[in-house]
């Protein structure tokens, strides 16, 4: 079960409080960076829980969320690298029980359920796990070393934190069953041919590239932002009540009368 999601609204998060993330929180965002770079970022159940630590505080402070992994350094000479999936080590010890509890299923759930918009910021290896997470994000830019499948049946289990549903959805069909079945690895180019991100960039560019889309993000009207999300992923037959309902309360808003009086002012000069 996922932590208590109540948290003071005049609070920040404490990056001193994370010992497997690297936390940097702006007035309109919060950047995650997963941070166990020996394990290639190899999701772990502490990892597990400072992510839902995260997003108690995000439920209560709604902000854009960028997450990424460790980033490339040209002059070590080192590669950059999302998530290579769980912890193999401790994903070997889970048993009936721990598949029936969705350790990583009602964690990526919960980050795709965040009221504002998550950015995923995706460079080397992206895999089972690592990929699962990046699935749940609304948006996914990634550089040319990115390399994104799903490699669990190899392994003796299946991919069974969102990807054998929203790989379909984001992909298609034929696409998804080669990555779930045969377990096909995509490029960085293969991804964004897909579909599967919507910008390719080198990797010394994906932060500022990231950054760059949450600046679109937070100049919109954030209640609008919030309201857009939630309608858009709402059941289809909630459709078109769920909607009218929505702009129902948005032309109440007190940003709507502000932001189309100022278009109107723009038009007059």
């Amino acid at each position: 079960m996922a932590p208590d999601s109540k948290h003071d609204a005049g609070a920040r998060l404490d990056p001193a409080a994370f010992a497997t993330l690297l936390v940097t929180e702006a007035d309109d965002r919060v950047a995650v960076q997963l941070n166990r770079p020996a394990v290639r970022n190899a999701i772990d159940a502490a990892m597990v829980d400072e992510l839902h630590r995260v997003c108690a505080y995000l439920e209560a402070t709604p902000k854009v969320l960028i997450l990424s992994g460790v980033p490339a350094d040209e002059a070590a000479g080192t590669k950059g690298i999302f998530a290579s999936g769980a912890d193999i080590a401790e994903l070997r010890e889970r048993r009936r029980d721990d598949a029936l509890a969705g350790i990583n299923s009602s964690l990526f759930d919960r980050i795709a359920k965040l009221p504002m918009p998550v950015i995923a910021a995706l460079d080397g290896y992206a895999l089972g796990g690592g990929a699962e997470l990046a699935y749940a994000a609304d948006f996914r830019i990634g550089t040319r070393a990115l390399r994104m499948g799903q490699p669990e049946a190899g392994l003796g289990i299946m991919a069974a934190a969102g990807a054998t549903w929203r790989l379909k959805e984001l992909v298609g069909e034929p696409v998804a069953k080669e990555i779930l079945l045969a377990g096909r690895i995509l490029t960085g180019e293969g991804c964004l041919s897909v579909g599967l991100i919507t910008e390719l960039v080198e990797s010394a560019d994906l932060m500022a590239t990231a950054h760059e889309l949450a600046d679109k993000i937070a100049a919109q009207d954030p209640l609008a932002v919030r309201t857009t999300k939630e309608v858009f992923h709402a059941p289809r037959e909630a459709h078109p009540d769920v909607d009218n309902r929505a702009q129902a309360v948005l032309f109440e808003s007190p940003a709507k009368f502000e932001r189309m009086q100022a278009f109107l002012d723009r038009k007059k000069k």
